[in-house]
């Protein structure tokens, strides 16, 4: 049996600054997603629709704010509504961990919607584009809720080798950050950006993520302490869980949809217009 590191949540202190390990997790996740960007950019059928490192730079900064105000709001009207209604104030302290992934998903998604608009780009092929760079900076953040203690796991029995005493919690537990770093970022982006490396028809690699993420996510719940959870015909289901099956049905929507209307999908120029039917060949 192994017990939680408990590592100080401060990395370092610059006077009365504080720089927090959470908070340098997300700096490395915008640093992958920059680092993975390039070397996306430089694949043959993503270098014929016109992507440029200034694009990368740019969707970045909406990245940011699509992840960080996404991730913060999920958190309190997903999983902890009570808390932050009686502490708003709380709400802004993001450096104390509590970022909803489903929150911070559908804040990337309104936020690279705004910057398609802007940059006269095909919505879908930005999601398309943008997916495989998603991951690992999910599994940085995943280490960053292991370091700061939270999201204890389950239960575990005791013979289990990386059973986990976790501070403040009685019992081993699962150590369900790692499980999700592993599973949920690492995982899903190694077969995701296998997948990616091809052409594929218009939206199925966006759509391949939502799906691969919403498995992923539904298996690791179960080692996971839920913030609340529902039973559907007799068996518990978590919150987490209830939030990934939509992703998992709409994820297998958007892919027969991309391989019926999709086609090749590399034949539009950068200009297409934010509006433009996407099935082309």
């Amino acid at each position: 049996m192994l017990t939680h590191p408990m590592p100080d949540p401060v990395a370092f202190s610059l006077g009365p600054l504080h720089v927090h390990w959470y908070g340098l997790m997300y700096v490395l996740a915008f640093a992958m997603f920059i680092a993975l960007g390039r070397v996306r950019i430089k694949q043959p059928h993503i270098a014929a629709r016109g992507w440029k490192k200034e694009d990368l730079d740019d969707m970045l900064f909406y990245g940011m704010l699509g992840v960080i105000i996404g991730g913060r709001l999920g958190e309190v009207f997903f999983y902890q509504p009570a808390r932050f209604m009686a502490d708003p104030v709380a709400i802004f302290k993001v450096w104390q961990g509590g970022m909803s992934f489903h929150g911070g998903f559908l804040g990337v998604l309104l936020a690279m919607g705004l910057w398609a608009r802007k940059a006269g780009r095909n919505l879908l092929d930005v999601y398309d584009f943008i997916a495989p760079l998603v991951p690992l900076g999910y599994a940085a953040g995943r280490m960053g809720n292991f370091i700061n203690a939270e999201l204890p796991g389950r239960l575990a029995d005791p013979s289990l080798p990386w059973a986990m005493l976790w501070p403040g919690v009685q019992g081993p537990r699962h150590p369900s950050p790692l499980y999700q770093m592993i599973v949920d970022g690492l995982l899903v982006f190694a077969l995701l950006w296998i997948y990616a490396r091809k052409e594929r028809p218009r939206l199925a690699v966006g759509a391949m993520f939502t799906l691969l993420y919403g498995c992923a996510r539904f298996f690791t719940e179960y080692f996971r302490v839920p913030d609340w959870q529902v039973s559907v015909a007799g068996l518990p289901v978590s919150s987490g869980q209830m939030l990934s099956l939509p992703m998992i049905g709409g994820g297998i929507a958007m892919l027969v949809w991309a391989y019926r209307n999709g086609g090749k999908g590399v034949s539009e120029t950068p200009s297409t217009a934010y509006s433009r039917p996407a099935h082309t060949k």
